[in-house]
């Protein structure tokens, strides 16, 4: 019998059971759909990867006295003091109180101004969480639980019981670039390469950089000079040659439509007007002030859906943690106001959805220098489409005898990415028919179609 003090070490080999539950239904591919008549407008998400595992129960920690009390007896050394939580307004369902870290004012500026709300608990799930289940070993469990290989592709797929390279943003991008103009830019935009998230049947990322107008030429295919022009004539030529090999003719045919798109991008780029909102000299507000050019340039690029992914890495704090979140969780609350007040001014807010994700989240004991990896974690969402001022989900109850805590301070979800995500698909137009192919695991926890919604932090 499994007890769950032993689930921390069978976990990964429950999961494997169910491991090919959904491969057949998206090895048939996702056909496109005329999604565009039923989301008319502009509407972007914005995906924030804290890569690693970010401790976030020392990001949205209880205020009450009982709870605080069972928080710092659990986090020993890793507990901050009470006095220096940032508290937020109001309280949640049951009545508790919460505050988030000391170096988050910006994030509760933005929740008690309603422009942020936060997602307690969430995780990957094949099922509701049930702790009998898992005592008696009939759980159905997510594949490779606590593996960050496992976990953080399972965030970006939503498909928690099988290992694939197709994520949730790329199936919604293979039902809906359609929906823009089709110019050989992407409307998945990634500032952090290729990711799973993006990479769809048939579409996949747009990389580009956080400099200039994000979308670097072949280098010296044209420098302005006249050596260049012939330069960039001969590359023409060659490129325009029709190739035997299937390898040398793919290549040249993903160079050209590389060149083009780039000559497209830079073009829109140059028509975004220029933001006096000022952000921060660091990777990820630069990255989001890039995002804001891009969306200020949407017209010129033709789009009326895009999504944008940010892996903001170095969460995975087995030690240091307390100095490390000092130093990080400050950049991604400065980062995000920046990002708020620039969206305001490009006259968008309220059609930009930015939700943060990540790996998992940890565990609250302490291993002595840090925190090792959990399962459930609490999430932000910004935009002017959010109800903000709400903690959503479930906090759990802290105590070393919750039914939720699996061992060594590790807490199952009680909200699933399934949810999280179907929330966000649907407000960015997923119809209801289509949102069992973009989130193949969604009925396990909600009916598409519901008269509610999944979570209900989005107006849609």
């Amino acid at each position: 019998m499994m007890t769950r003090r032993s689930f921390l070490t069978h976990s990964c080999s429950l999961g494997v059971a169910s491991a090919t539950m959904t491969s057949g239904l998206l090895s048939l591919g996702l056909a496109r759909t005329a999604v565009a008549q039923a989301a008319p407008g502009y509407r972007a998400l914005v995906c924030v990867l804290l890569a690693g595992g970010n401790d976030s129960y020392n990001m949205l920690v209880p205020l009450d006295a009982d709870q605080y009390g069972e928080y710092r007896g659990i986090r020993s050394d890793l507990a901050l003091p009470q006095g220096d939580l940032l508290p937020l307004p109001g309280t949640t369902a049951n009545g508790r109180r919460y505050g988030v870290h000391p170096g988050m004012p910006e994030l509760q500026s933005l929740f008690t101004n309603g422009d942020a709300a936060l997602i307690a608990n969430v995780g990957t799930l094949l099922e509701a969480f049930d702790p009998d289940a898992v005592e008696n070993g009939s759980a159905r469990l997510p594949l490779g639980l606590f593996s960050h290989a496992d976990q953080i592709n399972q965030w970006q797929t939503a498909v928690p019981n099988d290992r694939i390279a197709e994520g949730w943003g790329g199936r919604i991008a293979d039902l809906m670039q359609s929906a823009n103009v089709l110019n050989g830019v992407s409307m998945n935009i990634s500032l952090s390469g290729s990711n799973v998230f993006q990479a769809g049947n048939e579409v996949g990322e747009y990389s580009i950089v956080s400099t200039g107008d994000g979308a670097p030429g072949v280098n010296a295919y044209d420098d302005g000079t006249d050596f260049g022009a012939l330069r960039k004539r001969m590359i023409d030529d060659l490129l325009a040659v029709q190739q035997e090999n299937v390898f040398r003719r793919e290549y040249a045919r993903r160079l050209r439509s590389a060149i083009d798109a780039q000559a497209v991008f830079v073009e829109a780029m140059q028509t975004a007007p220029v933001l006096t909102t000022a952000f921060s000299d660091n990777y990820f507000s630069q990255a989001l002030r890039q995002i804001a050019r891009v969306i200020g340039a949407r017209g010129a690029l033709g789009a009326s859906r895009q999504t944008f992914f940010v892996n903001v890495g170095g969460w995975d704090h087995h030690d240091d943690v307390l100095d490390n979140q000092a130093a990080m969780l400050p950049m991604i609350s400065a980062g995000l106001q920046e990002f708020r007040d620039a969206l305001v001014e490009l006259g968008v807010y309220d059609d930009v959805t930015t939700f943060t994700t990540s790996d998992f989240g940890r565990t609250l004991t302490s291993n002595g220098k840090g925190s090792d990896h959990g399962w459930g974690g609490h999430h932000i969402v910004m935009g002017g489409a959010v109800d903000g001022g709400t903690i959503y989900g479930t906090y759990p109850e802290l105590s070393p005898a919750s039914p939720l805590d699996v061992g060594r301070g590790v807490y199952a979800p009680t909200t699933s990415v399934d949810e999280y995500f179907a929330e966000l698909a649907t407000w960015f137009g997923v119809p209801a028919a289509d949102l069992d192919r973009v989130l193949p695991n969604v009925r396990a926890f909600y009916s598409p179609g519901s008269a509610t919604p999944p979570v209900g932090f989005l107006s849609v």
